[in-house]
C-alpha cells in the first residue's frame, strides 16, 4: 500500500471526527445517570407542607401542621422555612429583592422521611382537619417525570455511541475499499508472485488498524480537553453545566482509541477479503 494518499486523511480525520462526537456521548450518559441519581436521592426523602391561609390564620395553622408531623410516624423533622429561605427559594426567578411581605406567599415546611416513610394518605386526611390550608407534596408527580427523562437520555447517549461506532466502521470500510481498487494492479502482481489473499489483506488491516487508532487518540484528547474546558456543575447551572467526567471515570474516554482500532480493523479486514474475493 502506498504510505500517502487521500485515504490516509480520509479514515485519520473520520476517526477522530467520531471519537471526538464519542467522548461527548460518553459525558453525556455519565452525566444523566449522575442526575438521575441525585434527583431521586434527593426528592425521594423529602416531602413539603404548603400553608395557603389568611394572614391571620397562617400562624396557627403552621404551628397544627407542624404538630401534626412531629407526631407522624415516618417523620424524621419538619421545620416552616423562615422568610429569608424562601426568599433565597424564588430569587432565581423573581429576584433578590422580593418583597414577600406584600405578596400572598403561602408559608412552607420541609418534611424529611425517616425509614420507611410515612403514610402519605393518612397524613393528609390528618392535616385536613387540623390545619385545612395544608397541601402536602411528597414530589411524585415531579420525581417520577425527572428520573424517566434522565433515563431516557442516558439511554439516548448510549444509542449514539453505538451509531457513532457503526459510522465510523462504515468510513472505514469505503477508504478500504477505496484503497484496494486503486492498488488492484499491486494486488494482481502480487498474486502472480504466490501471495495469497490473507496475506495481502493484513497489509491493508494493518495500516487501516493503526490510522483509525491514531485518528480516534486524536479526537479523545480534543474531546476530553473540550469536556475539561466546560464550566464546572453548579445548583444554578444545573445539567447543563454538569456534562463531563468525574473521578475515575476520566478513564473511560480512554477506552475509545482502541475500540476504535478494533473497529477498524474488523471493519477493514471484512471490507478486503470481500474486494479480494471479487477481483479477478
Amino acid at each position: 500500500m502506498p504510505p500517502t494518499g487521500f485515504t490516509v486523511w480520509l479514515t485519520v480525520f473520520s476517526a477522530a471526527a467520531m471519537a471526538f462526537l464519542a467522548v461527548f456521548a460518553l459525558a453525556l450518559s455519565l452525566a444523566t445517570e449522575r442526575m438521575s441519581v441525585r434527583w431521586g436521592q434527593e426528592l425521594a426523602r423529602t416531602s413539603t407542607v404548603r400553608i395557603s391561609a389568611p394572614a391571620a390564620q397562617e400562624t396557627l395553622q403552621t404551628a397544627a401542621a407542624l404538630n401534626v408531623l412531629q407526631t407522624t410516624p415516618g417523620v424524621a423533622s419538619a421545620r416552616a422555612l423562615s422568610d429569608a429561605e424562601q426568599e433565597a427559594l424564588l430569587a432565581p426567578w423573581f429576584g433578590a429583592d422580593l418583597p414577600l411581605d406584600a405578596l400572598p406567599i403561602p408559608r412552607l415546611i420541609e418534611v424529611v422521611e425517616a425509614g420507611a416513610g410515612y403514610d402519605a394518605e393518612g397524613l393528609r386526611a390528618r392535616l385536613a382537619a387540623e390545619a385545612p390550608g395544608a397541601i402536602l407534596d411528597d414530589h411524585t408527580r415531579w420525581r417520577r417525570p425527572l428520573i424517566e427523562a434522565a433515563n431516557r437520555l442516558r439511554t439516548i447517549g448510549w444509542v449514539s455511541l453505538l451509531l457513532i461506532m457503526s459510522s465510523m466502521a462504515a468510513m472505514i470500510t469505503l477508504a478500504a475499499q477505496s484503497a484496494l481498487s486503486a492498488n488492484s494492479g499491486v494486488i494482481r502482481t502480487l498474486r502472480l508472485v504466490g501471495a495469497r489473499d490473507s496475506y495481502i489483506a493484513r497489509a491493508f488491516v494493518h495500516r487501516f488498524t493503526m490510522r483509525a487508532a491514531l485518528g480516534a487518540g486524536l479526537g479523545t484528547v480534543l474531546a476530553m480537553g473540550a469536556v475539561a474546558a466546560l464550566p464546572k456543575a453548579d445548583m444554578a447551572g444545573g445539567f447543563l453545566t454538569g456534562l463531563g467526567f468525574s473521578g475515575a471515570s476520566w478513564l473511560l474516554p480512554l477506552l475509545i482509541p482502541p475500540l476504535a482500532g478494533a473497529v477498524g480493523f474488523a471493519a477493514t479486514r471484512a471490507a478486503a477479503l470481500r474486494a479480494l474475493r471479487k477481483m479477478p
